[in-house]
């Protein structure tokens, strides 16, 4: 395998953990951008830079210090000490976002194939623990062949949107409900706060990926393809979300209601769009959570040992269990929360990176 070739998987296997059950069912992207009109796209600009140059910056330190879990990156950015409640923190989030993706994946199958909500998210929980019983190489090729699919489905929404949608972007303020911001303060103007959103997002997306970035970046040949495969996955991710968003905010007025919005808007488009999406959807649920609890799982068991045989086959089962919260209601309390826990990621990043150019040092030491 070429180092591109390498670079173009570690991107995918990036975008694969981050395109879950809110941002291809269109929850993530209408609760933190499109209720934000126009703005909504500077928010994403935010959000996508944040992505990109983090996402790099955790490839290559997960590759530097060989890194099989998220726990060495972690001390070597706040200390061992203070490292170790930020560990606690995010591995408790990383299992709340698993639980919302298995929700997720019970919508999913109930909307797009009738079938019910219990069964789906069973059916959901059993290919995870077949999946996490496999080696981490082939858990890796997982995560990514479903993203050229998901790149191919979202650009025919958003093109044909771009043309054929009933709002005009010109006009996209005035359909959008101030209410339904995550972060709106009544006594500020409406929209005031959609950098903030841009950024709480940016943070919450690369905290969802962290852990699986660091493990990936180890799992790379060097640590400068495995910088760029993070890079790519940044891009990739910033592209898709300006998509995604700009399919929602033609046809603001038709989806600001629903649970999962991109599968309204492929349906209007044909009803084999509408199933193509349903089972992209579906597969890069099955990724998230993939990505999600072999971080979790790893973090406390060697992989594949019998502890992670046990913990693995009962965290899903009680994910299962929790997940009947529903979705929806799932993503607007975790969500907001999680974005927080991937600032304070993003600025021991930051010191860090900044810390190593003021004394002339390209890598990490």
């Amino acid at each position: 395998m070429s180092k591109n070739q390498e670079a173009m998987k570690i991107g995918a296997a990036y975008v694969g953990v981050i395109v879950g059950a809110g941002f291809s069912t269109g929850q993530e992207v209408l609760k933190f951008f499109t209720n934000y009109g126009i703005y909504s796209f500077l928010a994403i600009i935010i959000s996508g830079l944040m992505l990109t140059f983090f996402g790099r910056q955790i490839t290559k330190m997960g590759h530097a210090l060989e890194a099989e879990s998220h726990e060495p990156t972690i001390d070597y950015l706040f200390g061992e000490k203070f490292g170790k409640l930020i560990d606690y923190i995010l591995v408790f989030f990383l299992y709340a976002i698993s639980i919302i993706m298995i929700a997720g994946s019970g919508s999913a199958f109930h909307e797009s194939f009738g079938i019910p909500v219990w069964l789906g998210s069973l059916i959901m929980v059993t290919a995870i623990i077949i999946t996490l019983l496999l080696d981490f190489k082939k858990i890796m090729t997982a995560l990514g062949v479903v993203t050229p699919f998901l790149i191919v489905v979202v650009t025919i929404i958003a093109v044909y949107y771009f043309f054929n949608g009933h709002v005009s972007l010109t006009d996209l303020n005035k359909h959008t409900d101030p209410t339904k911001q995550p972060f709106h303060l009544s006594f500020l103007p409406d929209n005031a706060l959609w950098w903030f959103s841009g950024i709480n997002y940016g943070g919450l997306a690369f905290a969802t990926g962290y852990s699986v970035l660091a493990a990936i970046g180890n799992d790379a040949t060097r640590m400068k393809v495995a910088g760029r495969g993070g890079f790519i996955g940044g891009i990739t991710l910033l592209i898709l979300l300006c998509m995604v968003n700009l399919g929602l905010a033609r046809e603001i007025d038709t989806i600001k209601d629903s649970a999962i919005p991109t599968l309204i808007l492929g349906r209007m488009i044909h009803p084999w769009i509408g199933v193509s999406l349903s089972i992209i959807m579906l597969m890069v649920i099955y990724n998230t959570i993939v990505g999600l609890m072999y971080s979790f799982i790893a973090r406390f068991t060697k992989p594949r040992s019998k502890n992670y045989t046990i913990m693995l086959i009962v965290t899903m089962l009680i994910g299962y269990g929790l997940s009947f919260v529903g979705f929806v209601q799932l993503v607007g309390t975790v969500y907001p929360l999680m974005g927080y826990i991937g600032l304070i990621l993003c600025a021991g990043i930051t010191f860090k990176y900044f810390k190593r150019k003021s004394k002339g040092k390209q890598h990490i030491a």
